[in-house]
């Protein structure tokens, strides 16, 4: 069972005059008495069984034991003052424009569209399918969703997902044409959202790097490379945010449980400017909040035993929902995941 709370008025008190320096201070801050503070202050002593202040100095300094309670405090307080702020604004209403990842923005981002304007009914969104930092420098966009290493200068950057990549197929494909093993790739199409690495990386990872290939389609981004392996055409290279949904239905299955981290990741960017504004806000605060809240753990389907050489492959991570580390930033980003 939760320990009781200390009285909230002492709490009070407490957090006003560490922050404002002095009892008189605080005494003002609160519109009370010197007084009345140095009494709640003593109670919250009290009830806490220990002093939160030396006595006898010439200036305020808290003991240990104030010092560590300070922060707690401080954080509550502040939760509670930015809640009962978000309370008290107004209706969100306008127009957003967000520049989006096309795989992320075809795959994750627009059957999760009803939630947002179920939230915010009078928010009228601009979608463009682009992973082009370009778009940062765009007063015609307010909102960028991007792959890539997160190094866009004089923006407001915040990482939302790493990801890992691995084999993704219809079952259709693999009922007739089955992968027993990492070499009867060889047999099947790989489709390429990128210029080749992504697939280069897991291959490397599963020993196969030699493995002779059969034929290879190369595409702008990964959104074209999935949708080619939905119809059946070949294997492409799924990630733990774009793949997920169609893993879950059964659309597409996990032929191996080999994954390897993504070059890069998403990233939420904005201008500076543009962090501040209200409708800005709620949509980023969306976006992560139904990140945490939707993001399943891909269960593969059809699992092969991996068989390279020399076994390094059951080093690899097996996990699906394994973060990927963050790659130092790079003065030349890549847009593999586009």
């Amino acid at each position: 069972m939760a320990s009781r709370l200390p009285p909230l008025n002492p709490l009070r008190a407490f957090e006003a005059t560490v922050r404002r320096g002095s009892v008189s201070a605080a005494a003002r801050e609160l519109s009370v008495t010197h007084g009345a503070i140095s009494h709640q202050i003593r109670a919250l002593e009290e009830a806490l069984g220990t002093a939160l202040f030396e006595r006898g100095g010439k200036r305020l300094k808290l003991t240990p034991q104030g010092a560590l309670l300070l922060p707690a405090v401080t954080n509550a307080f502040g939760e509670i003052a930015a809640a009962t702020a978000l309370m008290k604004q107004p209706e969100t209403r306008g127009d957003i424009s967000i520049a989006c990842v096309p795989a992320l923005l075809s795959l994750w981002l627009l059957p999760r569209l009803p939630s947002f304007t179920e939230h915010y009914p009078g928010v009228r969104l601009k979608l463009v399918a682009s992973n082009d930092p370009e778009h940062l420098r765009s007063l015609d966009t307010d909102v960028c969703v991007l792959y890539g290493d997160g190094n866009w200068p004089d923006c407001w950057t915040r990482l939302w997902s790493n990801l890992q990549l691995f084999p993704v197929a219809s079952p259709t494909l693999l009922n007739s044409r089955p992968l027993r093993s990492v070499r009867d790739l060889a047999d099947h199409t790989l489709f390429h959202g990128d210029d080749g690495r992504e697939w280069n990386t897991w291959l490397a990872a599963a020993d196969a790097i030699d493995m002779p290939r059969g034929p290879q389609h190369f595409m702008s981004d990964a959104r074209l490379s999935t949708e080619a392996a939905l119809h059946g055409q070949g294997i492409a290279l799924g990630d733990t945010i774009t793949a997920s949904s169609l893993i879950a239905r059964g659309d597409l299955v996990v032929p191996f449980g080999l994954t390897v981290p993504a070059n890069h990741a998403f990233y939420v960017a904005c201008r500076q400017a543009a962090r501040q504004t209200p409708i800005v806000k709620v949509f980023i605060d969306w976006l992560f909040a139904t990140l945490e809240e939707t993001l399943p753990e891909p269960q593969a389907s059809a699992r092969m035993p991996m068989r390279g050489r020399g076994g390094r492959a059951a080093d690899a991570h097996r996990s699906l929902s394994a973060p990927a580390p963050r790659r130092p930033a790079s003065s030349q980003p890549r847009k593999t995941r586009a």
